[in-house]
């Protein structure tokens, strides 16, 4: 089933009220997904400070200050670490695919779950309050967030298994429901060199829409096209970070709530998780289409 939430906030006074307005929106969804959670924040100083990149990871081989430690020693400039377990972020004043290149070469069999100039990736297996309480999301800051609650159907329960999936610099992306044919498609782009890191099908999904966005298409293209290749039932929330898009399948099947007012957008999987926000009496609120973006 799984429920997806997102913020993008448009007045920079709400930015410290973030976390705690995502985890709110985020506590009305764990009956659709008590499986697992993830979360990314767009802008938090402490995850991501600024000028800094950030790389989130799985499976760090050593504590976090060690790892740190080495991967300062190793680019030579000062290296920060967030222990999250299981997730650690780590973050410097380099750019973001040398500090992915530097945790490859550090840590090998680390799991790398989001990277980008702003974005901090969050994942982990359990009750989705109680992740969000354990990595701190409460008390982040910034301009955007989307989280996931996971009911399991395609693959394991784990947290690489989590969602959001973050494949491209400072790009997510979250989905309710399921593709049917996303093993044609992941071989088709495997072929054309994309490497995966599960057996997920959302993974496909996100590695699809960065491709394209890699080859210069928009958001908006984007999912039209993976609309026109991908079958199934899906709700898609995809996140830049300018911004973010949410698309349907064709015939709707998975639900989706958007609100929107001057301050912030919002999307979620019911309307539940939109009733706490500040000013949701005056809020714009509608359904998407199907096929919409």
């Amino acid at each position: 089933m799984c429920g997806i939430v997102g913020l993008h906030l448009r007045e920079a006074s709400l930015y410290p009220q973030l976390g705690s307005l995502l985890t709110g929106m985020l506590g009305q969804m764990c009956d659709r997904g008590p499986d697992s959670a993830g979360m990314a924040i767009y802008g938090d100083p402490r995850l991501s400070p600024a000028g800094e990149s950030t790389v989130s990871i799985l499976d760090a081989p050593t504590p976090a200050n060690e790892l740190a430690a080495e991967l300062s020693a190793r680019v030579g400039v000062a290296v920060g670490a967030v222990d999250s377990a299981p997730t650690v972020v780590l973050h410097g004043a380099l750019a973001a695919a040398d500090l992915v290149a530097a945790v490859r070469a550090v840590a090998p069999t680390a799991r790398i779950i989001g990277s980008g100039d702003s974005v901090a990736v969050l994942k982990g297996v359990g009750d989705p309050l109680e992740l969000a309480h354990r990595f701190g999301l409460p008390a982040a800051s910034g301009w955007q967030g989307v989280a996931h609650t996971r009911m399991a159907t395609e693959s394991a329960v784990t947290a690489e298994g989590s969602h959001p999936f973050s494949v491209g610099v400072d790009q997510c992306l979250v989905h309710n429901g399921s593709f049917s044919n996303h093993l044609t498609i992941k071989r088709e782009l495997e072929r054309a060199g994309t490497v995966f890191d599960s057996d997920n099908d959302t993974e496909v999904g996100a590695r699809f829409v960065a491709r394209q966005l890699a080859e210069g298409a928009d958001l908006e293209k984007a999912l039209r096209l993976l609309g026109e290749r991908f079958d199934g039932f899906y709700t898609l929330l995809v996140s830049t970070a300018e911004s973010f898009a949410v698309v349907r399948d064709p015939i709707a099947c998975k639900p989706a709530a958007i609100a929107e007012t001057p301050q912030w957008v919002a999307m979620a999987s019911e309307y539940r998780a939109l009733s706490g926000l500040p000013g949701i009496d005056d809020a714009r609120i509608f359904e998407p289409e199907p096929e919409e973006v």
